[in-house]
């Protein structure tokens, strides 16, 4: 399958349709507080489309007054060769901005309202079993101040389901010891409180305590995790951690921190845990996200299904 970056060059856009593209990012920061990559990845999406529409292909004069046969077009000449995702994901982003232009009052109707979303295969993430966390969790050496760190790394994303970026960006007022909870900021800048549990509680003071005063070296710092020279943690350095102790434990295939993330979720729901729950625990702004995991939950209602039932 190919993308949209590898279709044939297009001519530039129009000063009026970059003009537009500006104006929609900016509302997106302003109304709703999305991250910069994702306001960019919409720009680029429209930014293609007013390429497109450059090349005389449409009938509207501007990416403002595109009519459905446009979108229509637009989706079948240069947009049918990528992946099911993909096209969905471009899909969401022309949905959003014909939407912007509806509450500007700059147009009446959504030019995407026929346009069906393609179905894309299931994809069930990658998680390692329980033994496989065990073994990972048990890797570092805690002997050191350095393995101390890591260990303490590995506990608290695996027990709290953080993304890397949440647990690299955690800072000192972000940590509530007495209440074993942390404050994280996920996508679009929302925060919500996470619980951590007893035994990532355990590895979190004894870090605290004995490891980062020594790799700190008396130097101030406001992340709770650190390197040797003072600073947080890189998100890259922590994908490299992760490699090296996913080795040291056997696990045979590539383990990412999203892997943890999902190892988190999927523990939860194989003892029981509700969906709902889960959700907010990994702050998936919509359900709809979460419940790629409810294969999970439908393999482990056939297990007590066969186990208990005496038609089984």
């Amino acid at each position: 399958m190919t993308d949209t970056k590898t279709l044939p060059a297009l001519p530039p856009a129009s000063a009026e349709d970059l003009a537009l593209i500006a104006g929609f990012e900016q509302a997106m920061w302003l109304e709703e507080g999305l991250s910069a990559n994702t306001r960019e990845a919409y720009a680029r999406d429209l930014a293609d489309l007013a390429r497109w529409r450059a090349l005389g292909s449409a009938q509207g004069d501007s990416l403002r007054t595109l009519t459905a046969i446009d979108v229509s077009r637009y989706i079948s000449e240069r947009l049918s060769s990528v992946r099911a995702t993909s096209l969905n994901r471009k899909l969401s982003t022309l949905r959003r901005y014909f939407g912007w232009l509806i509450r500007q009052g700059q147009r009446m109707d959504d030019p995407c309202g026929q346009v069906k979303t393609a179905r894309a295969p299931a994809r069930f993430p990658k998680a390692p079993s329980e033994a496989q966390v065990e073994a990972l969790l048990a890797a570092p050496s805690t002997d050191t101040p350095l393995g101390l760190r890591d260990k303490t790394m590995l506990e608290l994303i695996y027990a709290s389901g953080l993304r890397v970026s949440e647990l690299i960006g955690l800072r000192m007022v972000n940590v509530s010891l007495t209440e074993g909870l942390v404050r994280v900021t996920g996508k679009g800048d929302k925060e919500r409180l996470v619980p951590y549990g007893q035994e990532a509680g355990h590895w979190l003071t004894r870090y605290l305590q004995e490891s980062r005063p020594l790799i700190l070296g008396g130097r101030l710092a406001d992340a709770v995790f650190v390197g040797q020279h003072g600073g947080a943690i890189t998100r890259q350095y922590f994908w490299q951690l992760i490699g090296r102790y996913a080795g040291a434990a056997g696990i045979d295939f590539k383990l990412s921190p999203h892997g943890l993330r999902h190892a988190f979720a999927t523990h939860l729901l194989n003892h029981g845990a509700d969906l709902r729950a889960v959700q907010m625990l990994l702050g998936h702004a919509d359900i709809s996200t979460t419940q790629v995991y409810t294969h999970v939950a439908r393999d482990r209602l056939k297990r007590i299904h066969a186990q208990h039932h005496p038609r089984a």
